[in-house]
């Protein structure tokens, strides 16, 4: 096992004038032991980033080390580490206990420690009594444990993780998010996990790495990075719903400064029988709690309440109240926190 070290990553592709930069000094230490979930929408970076560290991609300047080697000139195969991918890429043909086995044989790993470790993997992800069915014969998060078992037999010093979630549905996501938990709590190895899933983010991580047009805009655990967002764009990505950016807010009464932006979470907005006067636009029920989205002024504001609280009208004018200690202010200008 061992830490990973970013040092001034970029990638770019082309030359000269007309090359297209994609990652933009991405700079970042990873313990040993650690795992880290890097998260950002579609087109982003993460996977790119991700490739680079797996050897995938060429990087176009910075370092990359894993443990005391760099690997900049690396192949894959040399840098010690294992990929599970979304696809799983499994051989149907072969049965579980093959598919564990195959990149051990490869390596010429003697029969009985390859069987000694399909053995051990098999028994962390339950899969001792599917090691004889084919691919075919399992279900989508069954196959998803048989690519991470075949990561575990290599006994890697790092786990890459790239949207491995992202084919299962609701209920295996949240099946398999426990069970990479467990995983991890049992054999702690260095992990980097990409997925564009906050939730998926904020219940993995130990710290996260937050991406946005190919830049790092936050590196942080999951309670920095939702109590206390960097900037705006990492302020409205983390939480669903996004916290209430607000340009036009009576900033003075809570302190803040001209060209700032004020931020506010839903949940963190009361309605009270004084307080900012809004008119409700659409309610959407969510079981236990509510969001009422509301227009205040020419911008929008979403309050979340729960079944305490009564339900008000679609066009009823309410009156909410934002809590004081919970208040972020931004500049208007380079999205910064303030």
């Amino acid at each position: 096992m061992a830490s990973i070290n970013l040092n001034n990553v970029t990638k770019s592709y082309g030359h000269g004038a007309k090359a297209l930069q994609v990652i933009h000094g991405v700079t970042a230490a990873i313990a040993d032991h650690e795992f880290i979930v890097i998260v950002g929408p579609s087109g982003c970076g993460k996977s790119t980033l991700l490739r680079m560290v797996a050897g995938l991609e060429e990087i176009s300047g910075g370092e990359i080390s894993i443990g005391t080697r760099v690997v900049n000139q690396l192949e894959p195969a040399e840098r010690d580490i294992a990929m599970v991918f979304q696809n799983y890429a499994l051989y149907p043909h072969m049965s579980v206990f093959d598919n564990m086995a195959y990149g051990l044989k490869i390596k010429k790993v003697p029969g009985d420690e390859i069987k000694q470790r399909v053995a051990k993997a098999a028994g962390i992800l339950e899969l001792g009594k599917y090691l004889e069915r084919k691919p075919r014969e399992l279900s989508g998060g069954q196959r998803q444990r048989v690519a991470m078992g075949r990561a575990i037999v290599r006994q890697p010093q790092v786990f890459l993780f790239d949207e491995p979630l992202s084919n299962l549905d609701a209920k295996l996501r949240v099946q398999t998010r426990l069970e990479i938990q467990k995983l991890h709590r049992e054999l702690g190895i260095t992990s980097l996990f990409v997925t564009h899933d906050q939730v998926e983010a904020m219940t993995l991580a130990q710290r996260m790495i937050v991406m946005n047009a190919g830049r790092m805009e936050q590196f942080g655990t999951p309670e920095e990075v939702y109590n206390r967002p960097a900037t705006t764009f990492v302020a409205s990505f983390m939480g669903s719903p996004p916290m209430n950016l607000l340009k036009q807010a009576p900033n003075a009464d809570f302190g803040g400064k001209p060209g700032t932006i004020l931020g506010i979470r839903p949940e963190h907005l009361q309605m009270s029988p004084s307080g900012w006067a809004v008119q409700v636009d659409t309610l959407e029920m969510l079981g236990a709690e509510r969001l009422v989205y509301c227009r205040f002024g020419d911008e929008f504001l979403i309050v979340r309440t729960d079944e305490t609280q009564a339900t008000p009208e679609i066009g009823a004018t309410i009156h909410v109240a934002p809590r004081a200690d919970r208040l972020h202010w931004f500049d208007a200008e380079s999205g910064r926190r303030c």
